[in-house]
């Protein structure tokens, strides 16, 4: 909570206090001054911090407080006597309108983000990409090309000013609540959060190049969902690009004031059998792969100089790697096999296109959440589901043996990773969406069991140090320790040798 909505808040439960507490004949003064003290403290929250509607109750409090304090101060007289069953109520109503801002206030915080723990202050700037070469297939009109919003963290000298905001395009709020079901107001408070890098700093004159790493955010999801895994890169020596894969965001502004939503859950359907379903996955893979691939393409053009940019020169091409979520880590793994990218992360993600390749021969890590590597056990002992499961699951026999069918091909392509100097590890009381930065917008989404038990700073802390620690030993030839087998800083990382 914010330090003036904090006082703000309090100042409205002081007055409540006061008006209940003090006796009729003395709480004239008190609760005047008391009222001017908050009136103060919601000029001064609107101006310095703003407006947000989870205060809705306390800035009405705020003003009823006043302009009966002051009706009362002025006038020399008290308010009319109301009937106790009237006062009562009326007592009530301001308990559950205080008791109401508090809880809308613990679900929607103006939070924090993890400050980057490396040595490099960030900075940020976004491009606007457009294949010609390529047919978009997924938009409305279907007329037009693949366009892509990309936006670059990087190591940049010492900062001036404010930082850049956590949300690129405040516009785009509704729709991400309209993606969890929630009424379109519902984020917007999150434009008060600030990220932690600086918009359009200079590049760190520290090291003549550093290397590049490009992201893939998971369905429905968005770029700036993986802004404290990128800025943490970034403050230890990379250049991170974080993509936005148009129609599979909730939403993608472009500059021209446009807004795309997402269309690829068009391809699925309860109505499908598998092998459709699998095929509409396969269909989406290629596309997501071809973005990472024209995505380099694309920054091998503006380190040339042939795009200018202050990244120009600055990037090392020839250490490049790539991690996703969900099916984003699908996708990191499925563009590793571009011959330019020379590791890569999966993050919680079950893989495409499982029969079009062949063993992928590079490093590359798998992190799990702990309900993955619980499917993924099951599979591997051949465990069968009972009828009373299947029914309680929503899915049939069939459709759950061609699932295992595809799995044990992914438990063998991990299996390769190891091979190839990768990992395969899963974390305790994790889920899903601790992977992103959702789990710091609100504990809404761990009531709904979609970030786990598993503290959200925490979970962050232990993905970006196994995640860093991996970068730095393939694309930096240093570290690499936490590669090795458990450590007692990390209890929650586990290693899944059971898999294998």
């Amino acid at each position: 909570m914010r330090l003036f909505e904090l006082l703000l808040f309090l100042s409205n439960i002081g007055l409540f206090a006061l008006t209940v507490l003090l006796t009729k004949g003395r709480r004239k003064i008190p609760i005047f001054a008391a009222s001017g003290i908050a009136t103060l403290l919601l000029i001064i929250h609107g101006a310095v911090e703003g407006f947000r509607w989870q205060l809705f109750f306390v800035y009405g409090l705020t003003i009823i407080f006043l302009a009966i304090s002051s009706y009362s101060y002025f006038k020399k007289s008290e308010p009319p006597k109301l009937p106790r069953f009237m006062l009562g109520s009326a007592y009530a109503a301001i308990a559950a309108m205080l008791a109401a801002t508090a809880g809308l206030l613990y679900v929607f915080p103006v939070s924090e983000l993890p400050e980057p723990t490396g040595e490099f202050k960030v900075g940020t700037q976004t491009f606007h990409f457009v294949d010609t070469n390529r047919e978009e297939i997924f938009g409305e009109t279907r007329d037009g090309k693949r366009e892509l919003m990309v936006q670059v963290w990087y190591p940049a000298q010492a900062g001036t000013g404010k930082y850049a905001p956590f949300i690129p395009d405040t516009r785009i709020l509704r729709y991400m609540a309209a993606n969890y079901g929630l009424p379109g107001f519902t984020f917007q408070h999150l434009k008060y959060v600030s990220a932690h890098a600086y918009s359009g700093a200079e590049v760190s004159a520290a090291q003549t190049s550093y290397p590049l790493i490009l992201a893939n955010p998971g369905f429905g999801s968005s770029r700036f969902l993986h802004t404290s895994q990128a800025e943490n890169l970034a403050s230890h020596g990379y250049i991170v690009a974080v993509i936005d894969h148009t129609y599979n965001t909730f939403a993608t502004e472009f500059p021209d004031g446009r807004i795309t939503t997402s269309t690829t859950n068009d391809l699925f359907s309860p109505d499908h059998d598998y092998r459709t379903e699998r095929e509409s996955r396969d269909k989406l893979g290629k596309v997501l792969t071809d973005d990472v691939a024209f995505a380099l393409d694309q920054f091998e053009l503006i380190q040339s100089g042939q795009m200018p940019s202050r990244l120009t020169g600055r990037m090392d091409l020839g250490r490049v790697g790539v991690f996703g979520h969900s099916i984003g880590g699908a996708t990191a793994y499925d563009a590793s096999y571009d011959p330019r990218i020379a590791a890569g992360i999966d993050l919680d993600g079950g893989l495409y296109r499982l029969r079009d390749r062949e063993e992928l021969g590079k490093p590359f890590l798998f992190i799990q959440s702990e309900s993955n590597f619980e499917k993924l056990e099951m599979v591997k002992n051949n465990r069968v589901y009972t009828d009373v499961e299947l029914k309680s699951m929503g899915s049939t026999r069939e459709w759950e043996d061609q699932v295992t069918e595809d799995k044990k091909r992914e438990l063998e392509r991990m299996r390769e990773a190891v091979g190839a100097g990768g990992q395969v590890l899963y974390i305790d009381n994790a889920e899903h969406l601790n992977f992103t930065d959702v789990q710091f917008i609100s504990p809404i989404f761990n009531m709904l069991g979609v970030t786990g038990k598993l503290a959200p700073e925490r979970a962050s802390s232990v993905i970006n140090a196994y995640m860093l620690d991996f970068f730095d030993r393939y694309l930096k030839n240093q570290g690499g320790s936490l590669m090795k087998g458990p450590d007692s800083r990390f209890p929650e990382m586990k290693f899944a040798a059971s898999l294998f």
